[in-house]
């Protein structure tokens, strides 16, 4: 997992014109639109960072921002701010001691911008929390069914993360000290991960259960039986009560998802059942068919 590149998601080098960066657009937006690959969750999420390069890369201002800070572009303001309010102090500290500045106005301004990242070190400087790095982890959902580890490339650092079985989609982990660095001295960041989780499967998740439906032909219905359930983790084999109906829901309990940071608790598995009509009959079935019409 790295840190999306807007020149190389559009293919281009940091010199690129306004006219490379708007033909680079057209043409990869035209290849990876939704309506060119519908049901592709890669080509949709191929499409919303060309778009997102694209909003950055095609505004001049936007674009110096982002060639200076990279992916804190957004706070480049903030930086040249604090960097101006810092030099400023500094040449009031050389000639009058404070120069009129008090340590609680710059405590203020500072926890104001960056929610009490800053502080003084010695010498009177001012140190800063390093920025917050925050990242988006793609996983399947087969992937969090159990826990596991996996390694992440952040900024060209190997992290090794432990990712525990059912984590769910949009949640944010965040790992402590493995963001920027600090100015002056000050701590690192953090590093927020959010994950995205992709669910090809046949069940939908909701919370720690989940659902799914199972055809069940109408003998089986009618009469009675037996029909084999797929769950997340095997087969299980079920009893099919004598005339059950069609959408008929059974749970089975403790087959559904794991629940976060509880080892050994799960959801429960929602089975609902869909008859299915028989087809092609032959005549005979149809004859028989009939008879059992006159009886009801």
């Amino acid at each position: 997992m790295t840190f999306i590149d807007y020149y190389k998601i559009l293919g281009l080098s940091k010199n690129a014109t306004k006219e490379d960066i708007k033909k680079a657009y057209r043409k990869l937006a035209r290849k990876y639109h939704p309506d060119v690959n519908p049901g592709d969750a890669e080509a949709e999420k191929k499409f919303k960072e060309i778009n997102e390069a694209n909003e950055v890369l095609s505004n001049p201002e936007n674009r110096a921002k982002y060639d200076t800070y990279g992916k804190d572009w957004k706070h480049a303001e903030e930086f040249e701010k604090a960097k101006q309010q810092q030099q400023q102090y500094q040449r009031a500290s050389q000639q009058t001691g404070y120069g009129g500045y008090s340590d609680e106005d710059f405590s203020e301004f500072f926890s104001s911008m960056f929610g009490g990242g800053a502080r003084r070190g010695r010498g009177g400087n001012v140190q800063f929390r390093g920025q917050d790095f925050n990242a988006e982890l793609d996983l399947s959902l087969e992937d969090v069914y159990r826990s596991h580890k996996r390694t992440l490339t952040v900024n060209g650092k190997n992290i090794r993360l432990t990712i525990p079985a059912g984590v769910r989609n949009g949640q944010v982990i965040k790992i402590k000290k493995h963001g920027g660095e600090g100015i002056s001295g000050g701590p690192r960041g953090d590093l927020n991960i959010k994950f995205s989780i992709i669910n090809r499967t046949k069940f939908k998740r909701d919370e720690n259960n989940l659902y799914t439906t199972v055809d069940l032909d109408l003998y089986t219905a009618l009469l009675g039986g037996e029909v084999v359930v797929d769950t997340f983790d095997g087969k299980v084999k079920l009893k099919v009560k004598p005339e059950t109906q069609n959408g008929t829901q059974v749970k089975l309990k403790g087959k559904g998802f794991p629940v976060y940071k509880k080892e050994g608790h799960f959801g429960d598995l929602f089975v609902t059942y869909q008859i299915k009509m028989p087809t092609k009959l032959s005549e005979k079935e149809k004859k028989l068919y009939e008879e059992l019409a006159k009886l009801r």
